[in-house]
């Protein structure tokens, strides 16, 4: 029996190594990441049992994806294995302040974004399941990616599964009406919708009145936010990250979940950044598998917090960090060496 479906891309990443630029990279580093694959992979680390569900193709590419997967513990039996498409390519150039990170994708035509409804069994892949877990990213592959997204959350809702939709909005995938018509259909079916600082204003246009610059959050303004999303759809809980960014390499890290009408607050970690790039899909790993664990959302809330906090210190989009060292956090932790 598997407690958490997560349904979305994975692509090759390729990174100059020492926060060197591409144009002057003689080799690139090679890592994994998607946002769902990533959630998959943190909930195995995290002891729940996990699927993925993806199309890739079959060739060396594809089943290094998939054996990455098998490593950490994650289920991939049901990934549609074609002859056609690609694995799609992300390069990530390191940044430093006063430089950002940034993202250049190579990902189209992937596999993934040639999906079709019926490809997927979803009534079996359910069986037994406890939660469905999906992004904005994987409607915004493709029209067929979009609708086999859609397909997914019915199914899930028919077999009794709770959904998890986190709206990670790419601008550089789609345009915010675009990402607005696709995805607003969808959120009356969802339980627990997820999302950062930015993405409500760039998706749905609410907004928390918020510097750009985001050096500092309110809490308030965005638990305001909570409130309008939850009251707009009819979603059961809302949970939102609140990411600090006075510099690149050091950020101030909490979360809030509005769980009806009760607001949870999440501890404040500093972080040293190492790779903030998954940070967000650990949260998202991290609260569900809390919720699968205990079932409560303040706790839950405190789990993927510091499962989430720990990722930025690992580079790769995958969260390396042990259901241990979670708990070791939650109780205060120390910067000292471990012997």
């Amino acid at each position: 029996m598997t407690d958490l479906v997560t349904f979305g891309e994975a692509m090759i990443r390729l990174s100059p190594p020492q926060f060197q630029r591409l144009e002057q990279a003689v080799a690139l580093e090679m890592n994994i990441g998607g946002a769902e694959y990533n959630v998959a992979l943190g909930a195995a680390r995290l002891g729940v049992s996990s699927a993925w569900v993806s199309r890739l193709p079959d060739n060396p590419l594809g089943k290094r994806i998939a054996n990455k997967a098998r490593e950490q513990g994650a289920d991939v039996s049901r990934v549609v294995w074609t002859s056609d498409g690609r694995v799609g390519l992300y390069f990530l150039e390191q940044g430093a302040s006063p430089r950002p990170s940034s993202v250049l994708y190579d990902r189209a035509p992937s596999a993934i974004a040639q999906i079709r409804p019926g490809e997927v069994k979803w009534a079996e892949v359910f069986q037994g399941a406890k939660w469905f877990h999906v992004s904005g990213i994987t409607p915004a592959l493709s029209e067929s990616a979009a609708a086999t997204t859609a397909e997914a959350i019915q199914a899930a809702r028919k077999a009794g599964v709770k959904v998890s939709y986190d709206l990670n909005y790419r601008k550089k995938l789609w345009s915010p009406e675009k990402a607005r018509a696709v995805q607003e259909p969808l959120m009356p079916l969802v339980d627990l919708l997820i999302t950062n600082e930015e993405d409500p204003k760039a998706v749905f246009g609410v907004d928390a009145g918020q510097d750009a610059s985001y050096t500092t959050v309110s809490v308030d303004a965005y638990r305001k936010i909570a409130e309008k999303l939850r009251e707009r759809f009819g979603v059961k809980a809302v949970a939102i990250t609140l990411r600090e960014s006075p510099s690149v390499l050091k950020n101030h890290w909490s979360a809030l979940v509005l769980e009806g009408s009760t607001l949870h607050q999440g501890p404040k970690y500093e972080l040293e950044v190492v790779d903030r790039l998954g940070g967000g899909d650990a949260f998202s790993a991290g609260l569900l598998s809390g919720l699968i664990l205990k079932g409560d959302y303040a706790w839950a809330l405190k789990f993927g917090l510091a499962f989430s906090a720990l990722k930025h210190s690992t580079p790769g989009d995958i969260n390396w960090a042990s259901k241990a060292e979670v708990e070791e956090l939650m109780k205060g932790g120390s910067a000292r060496v471990s012997r």
